[in-house]
This record gives structure tokens, C-alpha cells and sequence, in this order.
């Protein structure tokens, strides 16, 4: 995947995904995907109960009761897991403490705001991935095995931690990237309470890494705090992980990844976008849960590559908005549905007591067009995610949601930022297809040297252009930031024409905003609203097509004044490699701007911090 990453203080640059159009090498399994392709529709849905994932204390107990660093190890195996009743156990690729014991999402791992958590990732795949693995595009290459590295998405770390995506390491070290350093990481946990992510996060592997299983969910609490809310926390029946994702099968219960291009004559193997038919939750297809008639937090990660999840609840049950991705709202924010990018994390609470009594089921679902946003006037298909089965006896309920969650955070403020940069997505196309080869960010490969340089303690405005046909979940590492504003493009083609220049086949191109006439063709664009409950900080944001997103970076810690940093960070930003941004958007192959699953399609961008 192509990520741009920031080194020293904060360095960013942008990069892309590039076709390099040689034989691909598939893994060992990938002609053993003929058993057919699972009507989906067989399969009967809300059979399966919803799975508590297991739990991982992220700190240790010392003397007292005081809470100590943890040390953990946590492996990746290759593995079976059931997905559904009526399908055979699938081969995967899972988190685990054991082999016996790895699971699809991994472990939630529960850590404490201000005490560390050490872990050391193991790899235990095999010498070959089990999926169709395109070595034509930017990818790690190693001797042998299955290069992996794991990110920790929404975290707070030196880039030595952040899992960059050429600090990957295959089974027994038998091949490193080239910034390979150590399999142990340090995570401070120095950062506001909130919802994280782990996964993959291998150069041209990610998609494919992620898909096979390799992906679970990270907390980070505040006792004391949160307690003060009144809101369900600290796990247990009330307080839920749901972790969303596609997937298709074959009838022989086979993960099924077509290794066929939807173009050959462009690329034998390119796939945009990987879309499956079986919506899983916490690892089993279409599940239920019972439910007491009460509150309950659910907090949702859309872990899928391509697909967006626009969530609603029937018998008019609607959602309460308590955070997005890794921080707390200031207040909470009641919605009837919401749309959330693959990467993105909501935290809901739902109040189960006001399902009518006549009522014994509640379906989540979603009615979101794949690819998002689809054609002008398309009307996507409702499909069901998950149905709660909800108790008919009333109860007592000690929970409530206040007026105000956690207003000490730092509003957005435009006066901060010491500079204004320009993000330019840029998608380009073989002579005489609409078929995309790979996607620049400002007309740069990743491997390009950085341009982006954020000083450590600052603020930021980014402009991000997006001159593609698509939707980008937009991710930074390290840093959190704010959506200000977000506008349409006039005559958009006539401004991506003047911004790419002679550069039709990728490369440099004229990048340059003010000389296209960007404040013209910005004049009368519409005015996207940013939805009320994304408008606190986060670190995915939806960029959508056309448009300019006007986004607030911090490379500041949210907390500073509290914790006595006056704007550093608790470790040097600009030791290691780097961090990176990109799209998360995770596709078969290098083009377009995503997350750090971008390795295989998305564009990618490396940026480096310096010291202020």
C-alpha cells in the first residue's frame, strides 16, 4: 500500500500506487478457488449469535493496585474460523495469543489512558499467502512467507511503533523490509479516550492481508472520566465492539478474492474494489444478539476494503452519537442514520426501550450504494447487517446520556495554523479506457522524496482536491484534524485538465492550484455540510469526489495544556521512519489515495515531522 509518511517532526509526502505491468505471481491456493462462487442468498441470515471477541488487558496490576506497563505477545496464524452455521470452517489468517485461541476480528485489547502497553507481534504464516497476491504492483518482496506489520490505527506512538508499511517481517525473520527495526512496540496510551484499530499494514499486501483476517479492535478508557458520564463503559453485555466487513465465499466455504482482472486487456489481475455479498459482524454472517430493553453502546468499525455502511435502525430506533473514530464528541448528537468509511469508527448508544412492546427485533442495515457514491440517482439495495432480539420485559436501566460529554478538548480554530497546504488526488487511466492504472497525491510516487515537513506543536490547513470519481476515507497517522468546510468543483474537468497538465501518464504534471484558477472554479460550488457528529477531531474523514475538504491537521497532543507538554508529543516524532497518510480505501492493486491499505490501490504518502 502507498502511504505518504511523515519522518522527523512531521514530514509528509504524497505518494501513489504505480503499475508496474510484469508476469503476477499468485499464491499457492489461488487456482484452488474453483469451487464456485456461494450464492450469498442461501445462506440464512441471523442463525449465528454475535461473538465477544476475546479480551486482552493492555496494562498489569503492581503493588497496591496500581496499574503497571503491559507486555503482551500477540501472534498471527494461519487458522480456521467459522463464519456461519451452514458454511465449513475457512481458512484464515487471525490475531491470537495462540493458534488455538486466534479468533476473526483478533482480540480487543483494553488499555488505560497514560500507562503503556508493550507488545511484541509474532508471525506464524506460511511460506506462501493462501490469497491471490499481485506481485506486479509496489509491494513488499520477500524470499519467502507473508510479509506483515501491524499499524494501530488512531494511535498515538513514534513512528518505530506506527507499523510502517516497509517495516514489514515475514515468519521466523527469514525477510525484513527495509525499515524493519524490531517486532516489539511501545503504545504511551497518552492520548484522550477512545476507540482504535489494529491490522495489516504491509506495502502491497494490506487489502489482501486484511481480508484474509488479520484485523481487530483496541480501546483506550479512562475510568475516572468516563465514569462521570453515565454512558455504558468498560466492556461486559452493554458495552459492545461491533466490527463490520464483507466477504465473499466459495461453496466449499472458501474466502473467495477473484484473481482475474476486471480489465485484462489493462492488467491481468487489477481489481478496483473488492465488494462481497456476506456482511460479517464480529466474525459470523449476519448475526443476532438479545437484548434487555435498555441502553447499549456499540461501538462500530467499517473494517471492509471498499465498502461504505450507511447504518439505520427499523421500528424508528435511532442512534446517539457519543464519539467518532478515537475521540469523544463535546455533546452528544442524535442521528436516523449515518454513513461510515471503511476505516472510520462510530460510537452509538441505542436505547432498546423505545421498541415498541409489540416489536421483538430491531435490524441494523444499510442502504449504501457499492462503489460509494455511485452513479447519479442510483438507489442502492437495503441489505441487513445484524438483528437484535430485544427482551418484551421492562427494566431498570441505570444508564443515561448527558447533555455534555467531554467539552475540555480544544476547539477548531483556522487561526492556528502557521501554513495552508495543497493535497491534490490525481487518478489515471490507460489511452482509451476508463480503467484506472494508479493514483498520485500532487502528481508524486511515494518513493519520491517527502515534501510534506509539519513542524511538531503546530496546526495545519490542508486543502484536499479531489480530482477522481471517487469517494476517499482520507487517514493521517499521528496526527488528529478537523473538517471546516467542503466545497464542489465548477467545471471540473476543465480544472483537472490545467492541474495534470502534459503529465497524462502520471508523472509531475503542472500541481499547480493557483495558476488553474482554483478560487474561480471554487465560486458557487456547493457547500457540503460536515455531518454534526463528524465534526469534532478525527482521523478518517470522507474526501468526496470533486470537491476541496478543508481539513484542520494538529501535530499537537489534544491534551497538552492538561498533561504540561506545551505542544510535544511524549516521544521524538522525528526518530524512525516516518509516518504516512493516505486513503483507506484498500484495493487489489497501487492506485488511489487510501489508509494505509492503500498498498494496493490507494496512493500513499510519506511525511516527515520536525522538531519546533
Amino acid at each position: 500500500m502507498e502511504v505518504r509518511r511523515f519522518l522527523g517532526a512531521c514530514l509528509l509526502v504524497s505518494a501513489a500506487w504505480q503499475f508496474v505491468f510484469q508476469a503476477a505471481v499468485l499464491a499457492d491456493d489461488s487456482d484452488k478457488q474453483g469451487a464456485g462462487l456461494l450464492d450469498a442468498g442461501r445462506l440464512e441470515k441471523f442463525v449465528d449469535k454475535l461473538p465477544d471477541m476475546p479480551v486482552l488487558r493492555g496494562y498489569g496490576v503492581g503493588e497496591g493496585g496500581m496499574l503497571v506497563a503491559g507486555e503482551l505477545t500477540v501472534g498471527m496464524y494461519d487458522t480456521t474460523w467459522k463464519f456461519h452455521r451452514d458454511l465449513p470452517a475457512t481458512r484464515v489468517f487471525a490475531f491470537g495469543t495462540s493458534k488455538e485461541t486466534a479468533t476473526v476480528p483478533g482480540p480487543t485489547i483494553f488499555a488505560t489512558r497514560g500507562v503503556p502497553t508493550h507488545i511484541t507481534w509474532t508471525n506464524h504464516l506460511p511460506p506462501r499467502h493462501f490469497l491471490p497476491w499481485d506481485r506486479s504492483l509496489a509491494t513488499a518482496r520477500p524470499r519467502t512467507g507473508v510479509p506483515t506489520v501491524v499499524h494501530l490505527h488512531g494511535g498515538v506512538q513514534q513512528s518505530t511503533s506506527d507499523g510502517h508499511s516497509m517495516a514489514w517481517f515475514t515468519s521466523g525473520f527469514s525477510s525484513t523490509g527495509p525499515h524493519f527495526s524490531s517486532p516489539s512496540y511501545s503504545y504511551p496510551n497518552q492520548q484522550p479516550p477512545g476507540n482504535l484499530w489494529y491490522h495489516d499494514h504491509a506495502m502491497g499486501l494490506t487489502r489482501v492481508n486484511i481480508l484474509a483476517g488479520l484485523l481487530g479492535a483496541y480501546r483506550v478508557s479512562d475510568p475516572a472520566a468516563e465514569a462521570k458520564l453515565g454512558i455504558p463503559t468498560g466492556g461486559g453485555e452493554f458495552d459492545r465492539n461491533l466490527v463490520l466487513f464483507d466477504r465473499d465465499f466459495t461453496r466449499d466455504g472458501a474466502l473467495f478474492m477473484n484473481a482475474t482482472g476486471n480489465n485484462p486487456t489493462v492488467h491481468p489481475q487489477w481489481q478496483p474494489e473488492y465488494f462481497g455479498s456476506v456482511v460479517v459482524v464480529n466474525g459470523k454472517a449476519w448475526p443476532f444478539l438479545r437484548v434487555r430493553r435498555r441502553r447499549y453502546r456499540f461501538r462500530i468499525l467499517n473494517a471492509s476494503n471498499a465498502r461504505f455502511f450507511k447504518l439505520s435502525l427499523s421500528g424508528g430506533l435511532r442512534f446517539v452519537h457519543v464519539g467518532s473514530d478515537s475521540v469523544y464528541l463535546a455533546k452528544p448528537v442524535v442521528t436516523d442514520e449515518f454513513l461510515l468509511a471503511p476505516s472510520e469508527m462510530a460510537d452509538v448508544v441505542v436505547d432498546f426501550a423505545e421498541t415498541a412492546t409489540t416489536s421483538g427485533a430491531v435490524v441494523l442495515r444499510s442502504d449504501a450504494p457499492a462503489p460509494y457514491p455511485g452513479d447519479p440517482g442510483e438507489k442502492a439495495d437495503t441489505v441487513a447487517v445484524m438483528k437484535f432480539v430485544v427482551s418484551r420485559k421492562p427494566e431498570h436501566d441505570p444508564s443515561s446520556v448527558p447533555a455534555v460529554l467531554m467539552p475540555q478538548y480544544p476547539k477548531p480554530d483556522v487561526r492556528e495554523a502557521v501554513l495552508t497546504r495543497r493535497i491534490a488526488m490525481y487518478e489515471y487511466t490507460k489511452n482509451g479506457t476508463d480503467e484506472p492504472t494508479h493514483l498520485y497525491l500532487n502528481g508524486r510516487a511515494y518513493t519520491d522524496p517527502v515534501t510534506e515537513t509539519p513542524r511538531e506543536g503546530t496546526s495545519e490547513l490542508w486543502e484536499v482536491i479531489n480530482l477522481t470519481d471517487d469517494n476517499h476515507p482520507l487517514h493521517v497517522h499521528l496526527a488528529v484534524f478537523a473538517a471546516l468546510e467542503q466545497r464542489s468543483l465548477r467545471s471540473v474537468d476543465e480544472f483537472r485538465e490545467c492541474m495534470r497538465g502534459s503529465a497524462s501518464g502520471g508523472a509531475g504534471g503542472r500541481n499547480d492550484a493557483e495558476a488553474c484558477g482554483l478560487p474561480q472554479h471554487l465560486a458557487g460550488g456547493r457547500r457540503h455540510a460536515v455531518p454534526r457528529q463528524e465534526r469534532g477531531w478525527k482521523n478518517v474523514f470522507k474526501v468526496r469526489p470533486s470537491t476541496v475538504t478543508t481539513l484542520l491537521v494538529r501535530f499537537r497532543p489534544l491534551e497538552e495544556e492538561a498533561e504540561g507538554r506545551s505542544g510535544r508529543f511524549p516521544f521524538d516524532v522525528t526518530a524512525g521512519p516516518g509516518y504516512v497518510y493516505h486513503c483507506h480505501v484498500s484495493y487489489f492493486g497501487p492506485r488511489r489515495q487510501r489508509d494505509d491499505e492503500a498498498n494496493e490501490d490507494c496512493a500513499l504518502a510519506r511525511s516527515k515531522c520536525v522538531k519546533s
